[in-house]
Order: structure tokens, then sequence, then C-alpha cells
């Protein structure tokens, strides 16, 4: 069956409720997990050369620490249930081809993750990093609706 889950996670509640349910999944069929956070590129935010250098490394700073709370997350509820586990941040503008391009590279056979339940004109407007893996990867994939109220 499945021996290598990946996790994506953004940090939010529902990415927290998917890590649950995967690790959980892992746990019962004995698979191994990586925890995954695909962070955002720099981008120049100002026409002011002097700021550049300082604005790049505060970026950067605030990406890490993010990155290190949301794989901390999964670490933990991986070690929690004994499942082992191995976290990975790569910088990505689009999670989704970075999530399709990890699952890939590292074999893994099946990405559990969370659907944030967005209808209408937000999930139109906003669109699913979740509906964009399941149209771009082969790798088969478990979602965890969250419904959103």
């Amino acid at each position: 069956m499945f021996k290598h889950i990946l996790l994506p996670t953004d940090g939010s509640r529902f990415s927290e409720q998917a890590v649950f349910h995967g690790v959980e999944l892992a746990r019962l069929i004995g698979a191994r997990v990586t925890g995954f956070y695909a962070a955002p590129a720099f981008h120049v935010l100002t026409y002011r050369a002097s700021e550049l250098e300082s604005s790049r490394d505060q970026f950067a700073t605030e990406v890490q620490a993010h990155a290190d709370l949301f794989l901390k997350f999964v670490s933990g509820v991986a070690n929690e249930a004994q499942v082992p586990c191995e976290t990975l941040m790569e910088q990505n503008d689009h999670p989704h081809e970075a999530i399709c391009s990890v699952a890939k590279r590292l074999q893994c056979d099946l990405i559990v993750m969370a659907s944030h339940g967005r209808r209408g004109l937000a999930g139109l407007l906003l669109g699913s990093e979740t509906q964009r893996v399941l149209a771009h990867t082969e790798v088969p994939v478990m979602v965890w609706r969250v419904q959103v109220s």
C-alpha cells in the first residue's frame, strides 16, 4: 500500500487537521511521512536600493521562522504518533508546482492535504492549491475537506 506520504502545510488550521489525519493514516499502515512547506520567493517591493538588502534578509528570516514553526508542528505530531518523519522547505511562488515536484522527486506514493472548502466567488477568485495539485500530479491525493462557515 502506501509507504511514503507527503504532508504539505501552509500552517493553517485546515492544514493542521490534514496533518493529524495523514500522520494517523501513516501510523496505521506503517508508512513514513515528509512534512513540506512551499515558501514564497523574495520580490522587490521598494524603489530604494539601500533598503533592498535589509528587506531581503528580513524576508528570509521571516520565511524561515514560518517554515520552522509549520514543519515543527508536523514533526511533533509524527513524533507523538511514533511515525518516521522528515521535513523539507523549498521556495516557490506556486505551491502546487512545488508539491507536485517534491512528491515525484521523493517518490511519495500519497499526498494528504487540506481543502479549505471555498465555494462560489471566493473559490473562483482565490483558486485552490489543492485543485491545482489534483490537476497536475500523478501521485494519488487524499483531500481532507474542511467546511468554511
